[in-house]
Formats: structure tokens, C-alpha cells, sequence
């Protein structure tokens, strides 16, 4: 066995046997709750997309925008890449705050009191 292969077939191993206790488990969802988990689902997968695209399209334009900075005026390189590492930190807090939202909308027990 090549030994690039090695941990992709020991992760899907231990993924396999992670899983194993939820596939003996017996369903309890009614068709509400189900319905309402399904969408809960495609809410928080949706959340957490969108918020990572609009991150990747601001830091995108963050980094171009200080490259031609730096390049226009070399001078101010530091004061421009200060500002540039800050406002990336802003945009990454923000794709993280989206995925805490995501988490919860996913962790509610929907239909719990239905």
C-alpha cells in the first residue's frame, strides 16, 4: 500500500467506526419534526455558505486592494499591511460568528414541543 494512501484509508476507518452507533440507533422523528429538521439543515447549510463566499469575496478584495496600495506607495507598506491584517481579522470573525449561528440553528431541537 503506497504510504500517501495510509491515513486516508485509516480516516475512513475511524470514520466508519465513529459512525457505527448511529446506525443502531431507531428513529423517533415524526413527519413534523423531520420536516422541520430538513429544513433546519438546508437553513444553517445555507447560512454558513453564504457567509464563507461574502468572507472570501472581502478578503479577496482586501489583499488586492493592499497589494496595489504597497505597490503605488512602498513607503507606507507597513501602516497598509497593519490595516489589511486587521480588516481580515474583522471579515474572519464575521464567517466565524456565521458559523456559531449555523451551529445553533442546527442544534435546536425543532418540533420538541409540537
Amino acid at each position: 500500500m503506497p504510504k500517501k494512501l495510509k491515513p486516508l484509508f485509516l480516516l475512513f476507518f475511524l470514520m466508519i467506526m465513529m459512525s457505527s452507533p448511529l446506525l443502531a440507533q431507531e428513529p423517533e422523528l415524526s413527519d413534523q419534526r423531520a420536516s422541520l429538521f430538513k429544513l433546519s439543515l438546508i437553513i444553517g447549510a445555507s447560512v454558513i455558505t453564504l457567509a464563507a463566499a461574502a468572507g472570501i469575496f472581502g478578503q479577496a478584495k482586501a489583499i488586492s486592494s493592499a497589494c496595489e496600495g504597497i505597490s503605488r506607495n512602498p513607503n507606507s507598506g507597513p501602516h497598509i499591511r497593519f490595516l489589511l491584517i486587521f480588516g481580515l481579522v474583522l471579515i474572519e470573525t464575521l464567517v466565524i460568528y456565521a458559523l456559531l449561528i449555523s451551529i445553533i440553528i442546527l442544534m435546536v431541537k425543532w418540533g420538541q414541543y409540537v
